[in-house]
């Protein structure tokens, strides 16, 4: 009869070794439940040296993007290293396209995917032992159905962006119209960084804490309460300016803005089109 191996004694062995999940399971499983042999299991296959590495700072590594087929859905993650040596391996960029992979045909949450115990998490967690050095997927996004994405990577993977982009006609996606504003609009979110997609997407209490900082400015100017009003307003369309994409100034021409941009190449893409939503990692942040 097979011994029933407890979540408890699992956790366990993962404590004292930091291995995957699975993989101290299997080790109790093979062991027959005992917990120094499970470790011994570990050490020969490599997996318990993860254990060491734990805790040390990983503010090094890669983001990752990949696209499907018809570009309808798009995913990004940043996997982090301690070391840009590491980084720029032949493996560790290979975990980087096995992670964005497996996203991308993976269903179900996202944050539990890449969680340490997760099925993705734990392709991270594997390589550890390889490599020499702590690694995790530190966070991902995918965007579908809603319409066409795009990415881009700057600085050989060290900033990378998805953006999608509402109401683009299915005939015009392939266009030259099309994947042009797409790099443009993602090479603008990488290089001026905008929190929004839109004005309505920020926060009330963003708007009133930048309100407070405004006011603060103002606090002993002796300007009458009508006017600091109106130099409050004045401000907040700076900070939008700053903050919303379609407010930006364009990095191609900061004459012109983002939105101008957009309706300017609508009209050779015909329909309304619009930034639904865009991400952009930088290694590091989110680690």
């Amino acid at each position: 009869m097979a011994t029933a191996i407890s979540a408890t004694d699992v956790k366990a062995l993962r404590d004292r070794t930091g291995a995957g999940m699975m993989d101290c399971k299997a080790a109790l499983t093979e062991s027959g439940g005992d917990m120094e042999e499970a470790i011994t299991i570990l050490r020969k296959k490599g997996m318990a040296q993860v254990a060491k590495k734990a805790g040390r700072a990983m503010k090094e590594g890669l983001v990752g993007v990949l696209l499907n087929a018809d570009a309808t859905t798009g995913v990004i993650a940043e996997v982090n290293c301690e070391s840009d040596f590491v980084a720029r391996t032949t493996d560790f960029t290979t975990l980087v396209e096995t992670v964005t992979s497996d996203l991308l045909g993976a269903a179900g949450d996202i944050d539990a995917l890449i969680a340490p115990e997760g099925a993705i998490g734990q392709k991270a967690a594997a390589a550890i032992a390889k490599l020499g050095e702590n690694m995790a997927v530190s966070r991902a996004a995918r965007f579908a159905g809603v319409g066409l994405v795009g990415s881009y990577l700057h600085m050989g993977g060290k900033i990378g962006v998805l953006v999608e982009l509402a109401g683009v006609p299915a005939s015009a996606r392939q266009s030259d119209a099309v994947q042009t504003l797409v790099r443009e609009l993602a090479m603008q979110i990488a290089a001026a960084s905008p929190s929004f997609a839109t004005r309505q997407e920020v926060p009330a209490d963003v708007i009133e804490k930048e309100k407070a900082v405004y006011r603060g400015q103002m606090e002993n100017s002796g300007k009458p309460a009508n006017v600091i009003d109106k130099i409050v307003e004045g401000k907040l369309g700076s900070f939008y300016q700053q903050a919303v994409l379609p407010e930006q100034a364009s990095i191609r021409d900061p004459k012109t803005t983002v939105a101008q941009v957009i309706a300017e190449a609508a009209k050779t893409i015909g329909g309304t089109v619009t930034v639904s939503r865009f991400a952009r990692f930088k290694v590091g942040e989110g680690a």
